[in-house]
């Protein structure tokens, strides 16, 4: 296990405030009605992350163990004279063996292993160890008999199965000064965002976790701390911006246990759904919310360059149960403690309450496979830059088109790379595409999904669409 340890919490630095957070692409009307938690006034640092960024002061007290000491306190009877020797060798006796009496008990009722360590102590031990291959119902019959003093519900033990998988990730990146006329960037890579992460697989001496792409985005170094206190170092082996995921690795040897995969296509709406993680940052690490499913297969637009215009549509699962910055990364289980959502975003906005999204685990688990083999999700290639229809149809560019009055969807090429499918099939700038392979394509997002999830490479695709007004189409050989 590793020596480095979580930093104490300096209760004087740090203190909550009734303010609001907010991600970096949210308009500054719904930051007002959200909510943050920030630093003391003379050290509070702006990084411009997401939301995400949190403070690293978690670190229990430290741990304080109670010894009982077993010593006679008995003194002999004194000598009033007479007997001798006699009269002082039989209380020694005595107290002897009223000493040797007291500590067989000791160690009949505490017992000692081979190591000299009480077998109450190896119980705690073994307590913390919750095995993720358990059936749910051998976790709580072993918690039931840790806590006979009380009643072990099946969402404790799905809980308690799933909990010691789940981490702190921390986003280290070297800070440039805010001070104004001042240039200087920190030598020391500091915190400048936090988030959550699973651990789903050990394989020889590494151990894999799966986080948010947004996470560790712009990070110079990862850390990660575990739920047992230990923080090591992680390594990113690869992250895919357009389903927000990555994929971090750490020793194998400071891992306890990997989380169960569910099936998110068994889900139903309705079916508890309990998320796990560390909500505005490490200080409230391993913290649990309770839900239900509140909706499946939901498409959830996202503004990946922050120009607002949206990139893409996450296919998610919707859940009320609590999800807020910090939760990103962290898994959302299952009645039984599986896993079957990686928590990745909520609707913040004031009049809006209980509404999270979880990446569903059926594509975690294909991304994470192709980050692991390849360190990136191949896609096939078209080269074309896009903008949509909609978004220029009240400027003078849409006139030059010369569309007939009926099209009012499409997605406009902006720009074609040289040698690319697009160039070789012979598409050019201000073709406006409006299907593939005979679908309609109303929207950028709608392309990519096609291209994405139901093209690969080597295959050829179908593309119509309109250049100077009349109807063409081409056939391209996707690379």
């Amino acid at each position: 296990m590793s020596d480095e340890r979580k930093r104490p919490i300096d209760r004087e630095k740090y203190r909550r405030t009734a303010r609001n957070f907010t991600d970096k692409n949210r308009s500054a009307e719904d930051a007002e009605n959200q909510f943050e938690f920030t630093r003391s006034r003379e050290e509070e640092r702006e990084f411009g992350t997401d939301p995400n960024t949190g403070s690293e002061i978690n670190s229990p007290p430290e741990e304080q163990e109670s010894i009982s000491n077993f010593r006679s306190t008995e003194e002999p009877p004194r000598n009033s004279g007479g007997g001798g020797f006699k009269s002082f060798l039989l209380p020694l006796l005595a107290g002897i063996i009223g000493a040797l009496l007291v500590l067989g008990a000791y160690l009949l009722f505490t017992g000692t292993d081979d190591n000299g360590e009480t077998e109450e102590s190896a119980g705690e031990e073994t307590a913390s160890e919750v095995d993720s291959n358990q059936d749910l119902s051998e976790v709580k019959q072993q918690l039931e008999e840790e806590n006979t003093d009380k009643v072990i519900t099946d969402t404790t033990a799905a809980v308690q199965k799933a909990k010691p998988a789940v981490v702190s990730v921390i986003n280290m990146q070297r800070i440039q000064s805010i001070i104004p006329g001042i240039n200087s960037t920190s030598e020391e890579a500091e915190e400048a965002g936090s988030g959550s992460g699973v651990i789903y697989k050990t394989e020889g001496d590494t151990a894999y976790v799966i986080t948010n792409h947004h996470v560790v985005d712009g990070a110079e170094e990862i850390k990660i701390n575990l739920e047992s206190g230990d923080s090591v170092d992680a390594e990113l082996i690869g992250s895919d911006i357009w389903t927000d995921l990555a994929v971090l690795s750490i020793p194998s040897d400071v891992v306890e246990t990997t989380i169960e995969f569910g099936d998110s296509s068994d889900l139903l709406v309705g079916e508890p759904a309990i998320a796990i993680g560390s909500p505005l940052g490490e200080i409230f690490s391993g913290s649990v919310s309770q839900g239900i499913i509140s909706g499946l297969d939901r498409s959830v637009p996202v503004d990946l360059d922050g120009d607002g215009s949206n990139d893409w549509e996450a296919s998610v699962i919707q859940t009320d149960a609590a999800i807020n910055p910090g939760n990103s990364g962290g898994a959302l289980i299952d009645a039984n403690g599986r896993l079957i959502g990686i928590n990745s975003m909520k609707v913040g906005i004031a009049s809006v309450e209980g509404i999270g999204f979880a990446i569903p685990v059926n594509e975690v688990e294909q991304v994470a496979s192709q980050l692991e083999e390849n360190g990136e999700v191949t896609r096939p290639f078209l080269g074309i830059t896009l903008q949509d229809l909609l978004n220029v149809a009240s400027s003078s560019v849409y006139d030059q088109l010369q569309l007939p009055e009926d099209v009012k969807g499409g997605v406009i090429i902006s720009g074609v790379q040289e040698n690319s499918p697009a160039a070789e099939a012979g598409l050019q700038e201000l073709d406006v595409i409006t299907h593939l392979d005979g679908e309609p394509i109303n929207n950028m997002v709608e392309l990519r999904q096609h291209l994405y999830y139901v093209k690969s490479s080597g295959e050829e695709m179908t593309i119509d669409f309109y250049r100077d007004g009349e109807q063409q189409s081409a056939t391209v050989v996707l690379e």
